[in-house]
């Protein structure tokens, strides 16, 4: 597209937006809400990421549908933080990272960002190995050719944002879209036993370590601590409103955003596991412990066309989901420490531990498990700090929190930070 027709996407974009908090529109209520709709699709990526296919998929295959609860209460999380993560963007201006760099002292504002680069380098790693694994599943390349594969697609794709919010919000909410159907198609075909998913729905259960190593990796792998990051980035100067009635309505468009995208991306997640469930766990096939092993299983027990949609739905999550894990890398590094790097840099810098893992020989879901581990670590940090500034009043003015928002948040942050520990004192103490 050209630049100049991509840009008047964006002030069409704008000027609707405008139009629609100012009442002065006779569109349907459905054409009102779409100049809303993106950001949160953007950072809604970050939740279909093939780390979720890694623990999804071992969490069904191992214990059926035990695990859903999980899932739907990491989703509710994050609706709640993602939301938190608007908020702050809209009514500041700055978005998370910029605001640690200026409320907390240096060293402390420095340590977050060493941290932050470790989860983003583990972010980098389980999307970049799911793009890989996707090209070599579905068109036999070799790990190391389809690393390459997808640091090139990552590079085009983030070269839109050159071209304004509009087209690369399309592209990625198109890929979003694709995921979802290849998951309607897998569940239509996986016959699932509807009567014992509700149950799970709404009865939280454990079965020993493994289960809760798996659950840690869910809601590291759902509540990402980077798209906190990205989707506060997302808001600023995108629609930018003064008054305070418009600026209420804004962000009420705003969480349907956020209920639209992660309420997607929360389907796609139960429909992994679902799809793990009732065809590896209920033959018996409880030892499907990779990707690989579930794309090859899947051919004998469901037909050629669920391994197909499964492979497609596995490259377009990784291409997806590198794309905005590079993209959310350059906010926490411009946010913390005031540095900008070029993407494609950035690309080639953060290509290098999942080069490393695939030379090594390392068991890609395994790897991808644990780096969700990783990301659930480094979620309170992300968290905690959010949940400090959207409860204060002279940073988000009408927009702060109500007591209650903040007691849930900060509930939601208590919970992962106890699993965490929980999880420590399991692997060091085992039985």
């Amino acid at each position: 597209m050209p630049k100049n027709s991509s840009s008047n996407l964006d002030s069409r974009t704008v000027q609707s937006a405008l139009e629609a908090l100012s009442r002065e529109t006779k569109q349907s209520r459905l054409a009102r809400v779409f100049p809303f709709l993106g950001p949160a699709f953007i950072a809604s990526v970050a939740y279909v990421d093939p780390g979720n296919f890694a623990t999804n998929i071992q969490g069904g295959a191992q214990f059926g549908y035990l695990l859903l609860w999980v899932i739907i209460a990491s989703n509710l999380m994050a609706m709640l933080i993602q939301t938190l993560s608007a908020k702050l963007g809209l009514a500041t201006g700055q978005n998370l990272a910029e605001h640690c760099r200026n409320q907390f002292p240096k060293p402390v504002a420095i340590t977050m960002w060493v941290i932050m680069e470790a989860v983003a380098m583990a972010t980098d790693l389980a999307e970049f190995m799911g793009a890989a694994l996707g090209f070599q599943l579905l068109f036999g390349i070799p790990l190391l050719a389809g690393a390459l594969l997808t640091a090139l697609a990552t590079i085009a794709i983030l070269g839109m944002e050159r071209f304004g919010f509009r087209p690369l919000e399309a592209v990625i909410s198109a890929m979003v879209a694709i995921i979802a159907l290849c998951y309607v198609a897998e569940i239509f075909i996986a016959s699932p036993n509807w009567g014992d998913i509700a149950g799970h729905v709404v009865r939280p259960a454990f079965a020993g370590r493994e289960s809760i190593l798996l659950a840690t990796g869910i809601i590291g792998a759902t509540v990402m601590p980077h798209a906190i990051f990205l989707h506060s980035s997302l808001m600023q100067g995108r629609i930018v409103v003064k008054d305070r009635r418009k600026l209420r309505t804004l962000y009420r468009y705003e969480i349907m955003d956020v209920v639209i995208a992660m309420g997607i991306a929360s389907f796609v997640n139960m429909s992994m596991l679902i799809m793990a469930a009732s065809t590896f766990y209920a033959t018996g096939k409880t030892s499907i412990a990779t990707i690989e092993e579930a794309y090859k299983t899947l051919e004998p027990l469901l037909g050629p066309a669920a391994k197909f949609i499964f492979g497609v739905s596995l490259l377009f999550s990784g291409l997806s989901s590198s794309s905005v894990g590079t993209s959310a890398g350059q906010v926490i590094m411009q946010g913390f420490i005031q540095r900008h790097i070029r993407p494609w840099i950035r690309r080639v810098v953060t290509m290098a531990p999942s080069l490393f893992v695939i030379a090594m020989g390392f068991d890609p879901t395994r790897t991808l498990v644990i780096s969700q581990v990783v990301l659930s670590f480094g979620l309170p940090f992300a968290i905690i700090p959010l949940v400090l500034f959207t409860r204060r009043r002279d940073l988000m003015g009408d927009l702060v929190n109500k007591p209650a928002t903040t007691a849930f948040a900060g509930l939601a942050a208590a919970l992962i930070v106890a699993l965490n520990i929980y999880l420590i004192y399991a692997t060091f103490f085992p039985g």
